[in-house]
């Protein structure tokens, strides 16, 4: 599992941090009930990243090693499974060590992401850690706690085999385009699926929610990406018929450019709305410093990044806003384009996590995955139950609970009523033609959503995207005419 940087990849790894309990995202789908040797002998693969992911791979190995579970062997031909990782620790500012004093303490962040595949290349397993409070030695902390759950997860998995799919006979080439929030997932399937089935050639875009459904409908790509649930009125005038099914989940983050404050900011919908109507101007604004009395917010302007395209995560943004704020409700709304009251606008999810990191003072909105891979701190946001969440696997799995286990699932997942619920949660959804004209076309995408929704779903948390519940991908499947068992 590779974190790929759009732009930039980050650094390095280690404010260390208090991991939430999470729930374990082991997918239901297997190609045969037969039982499988169960995992024994592991293989740590040289880890990816720049500084700070040699220091995590021996935390990986150390860690292991007092597990006990599995007998970690030399070389990956004697494995039974092969983790490979990506972790980095970078600086992410600095904050006095008490109050009012003038010592600077250096804060350090970053993330640990794991795959476990097996010896034919299939992935098992996968998740991604970042921080969230202060320990004594964060890749020793992270570390411990993602090899926690990756043993749970693997004795309840054993080595089954994952589901083949029946491939379109001869070479097939399969555009797509849209949604930027899940183009890191995508990109990361692509190359996934391709290599299991190397006579598909896949592109994929990533131009934004709003120009992928153009395209769609124009008829320039096979399918197209989207993070706006499109209602029936709305797919019933467009010319083309397709499917919208829901493929993962994702959290979008306020991500700012503040040394000095430090990691996580709280902030509240309110004070967002303000924010991004031009009312909160300054980030020692007396609403700021009443809600993050420990860090220090300098009196300087605040620079509002937005998106200038039509995109799904302004749309889920949005939502959030209006759901939360009737000022912001009665005055800009929700859509995938909206009138921005201020701010400067960037292209795509990568184009505003790059104005934000090149910009001192500044704050975006942008999905979870980009502000780890360019550096950002991004602050808890106030959910409905009142408490102050941090974006992650954990707190997407609650956003999740949310969504009705059957029927229409296009219920907002904005502003869930779950205590640990983070409060700026999404599906995302792939678009695709009820008929093509070309049969080979249609079978391959057939058999592209078929593993996404199967085999694909072990790749996601592995990139900070949650799986869907297994209920929802049972269901998303007989939505869309494929089956898990093909």
């Amino acid at each position: 599992m590779r974190l790929r940087t759009i732009n930039s990849l980050p650094s390095c790894l280690a404010l260390a941090s208090a991991f939430a309990v999470i729930a374990l995202c082991i997918f239901p789908f297997r190609a045969s009930s037969q039982t499988s040797a169960p995992i024994r002998k592991i293989f740590v693969d040289t880890f990816q990243g720049r500084l700070g992911s040699g220091q995590l791979r021996e935390a990986v190995i150390a860690s292991l090693r007092r597990n006990g579970a599995f007998q970690l062997v030399d070389n990956a031909s004697d494995a039974d499974a092969i983790v490979n990782g990506t972790g980095e620790i970078w600086v992410e500012g600095y904050v006095a060590s008490r109050p009012h004093s003038a010592a600077r303490e250096t804060v350090y962040n970053g993330y640990l992401s794991l795959e476990v595949k097996n010896k034919s290349g299939q992935t098992l397993w996968s998740y991604l850690v970042t921080p969230g409070r202060m320990y004594s030695n964060l890749a020793q902390e992270m570390a411990g706690h993602i090899v926690r759950l990756m043993t749970a997860a693997l004795a309840q998995s054993g080595a089954h085999p994952v589901p083949s799919s029946a491939a379109a006979a001869g070479a097939v080439t399969l555009t797509g385009a849209g949604s930027t929030f899940a183009a890191p997932l995508y990109q990361e399937w692509i190359e996934s699926f391709e290599t299991q089935h190397p006579q598909v050639r896949t592109t994929y875009q990533a131009v934004g929610s709003e120009e992928g459904i153009e395209l769609l409908k124009s008829g320039k790509v096979d399918f197209a990406a989207s993070d706006v649930p499109l209602s029936d009125s709305q797919m019933d005038a467009m010319q083309l018929k397709f499917d919208n099914i829901a493929t993962a989940l994702g959290g979008i983050v306020p991500a700012y450019n503040l040394p000095d404050a430090g990691p996580d900011l709280r902030f509240t919908p309110e004070i967002l709305a303000a924010i991004y109507l031009g009312k909160i101007t300054r980030w020692n604004d007396p609403a700021l410093r009443a809600i993050n009395r420990w860090a220090t917010l300098p009196d300087e302007p605040i620079v509002v990044v937005h998106r200038s395209d039509g995109s799904g995560t302004t749309f889920t943004f949005t939502q959030f806003l209006s759901a939360t704020t009737p000022e912001w409700k009665s005055a800009v709304g929700t859509g995938m384009r909206v009138n921005w009251p201020i701010g400067l606008a960037a292209q795509g999810n990568d184009g505003v996590a790059a104005k934000v990191a090149d910009t001192p003072g500044a704050i975006g909105y942008i999905e979870l995955t980009y502000a780890i891979r360019h550096e950002l701190n991004y602050g808890l946001v106030k959910n409905a139950a009142g408490n102050f969440v941090q974006a992650n696997l954990a707190t997407l799995s609650e956003a999740a609970r949310a969504a009705p286990k059957s029927g229409d699932i296009r219920t907002p997942l904005v502003n869930s009523p779950a205590s640990g619920a983070y409060p700026i949660a999404t599906f995302t959804w792939i678009l695709l033609p009820r008929s093509a004209a070309d049969p080979q076309k249609s079978a391959a995408l057939q058999d592209f959503l078929r593993w996404m929704l199967t085999s694909g779903q072990k790749e996601c948390s592995g990139l900070g995207y949650l799986p869907l519940p297994r209920e929802i991908a049972a269901q998303e499947l007989r939505r869309a005419g494929a089956s898990a068992n093909p």
